[in-house]
């Protein structure tokens, strides 16, 4: 079954940084625009950023705007997300996916999905 992985997930304290990274198992991420998706403790899963197949434009949820960069190496075949300035409410697990949606951020939309990496913001 074709699956993405996460990693980079960890405990930070606020105001720190992590980057996580999104990597497929057995397929190519050239031709699928990537998302990641976060769920907190009692909250439904929440799209946090986003990144286009064929332009890369980038999309933001308004919370974490300034602070989180998507990137994505082609040549590596991974995405990153880049999260600076964190807070406690950024505490979740963090999920990447891969699909070719109309809307970025309609998460049925996507086809694969990894497991999930836990990130934890507290002092």
């Amino acid at each position: 079954q074709l699956q993405l992985v996460e990693s980079g997930g960890g405990l930070v304290q606020p105001g720190g940084s992590l980057r996580l990274s999104c990597a497929p198992s057995e397929f190519t991420l050239d031709y699928y625009a990537i998302g990641w998706f976060r769920q907190a403790p009692g909250k439904e899963r929440e799209g946090v950023s986003c990144i286009s197949i064929n332009d890369g434009r980038t999309h933001y949820a308004d919370s974490v705007k300034g602070r989180f960069t998507i990137s994505r190496d082609n040549a590596k075949n991974t995405v990153y997300l880049q999260m600076n300035s964190l807070k406690p409410e950024d505490t979740a697990v963090y999920y990447c996916a891969a699909g070719s949606p109309l809307d970025v951020w309609l998460q049925d939309e996507y086809d694969y999905w990894g497991q999930g990496t836990q990130v934890t913001v507290s002092s």
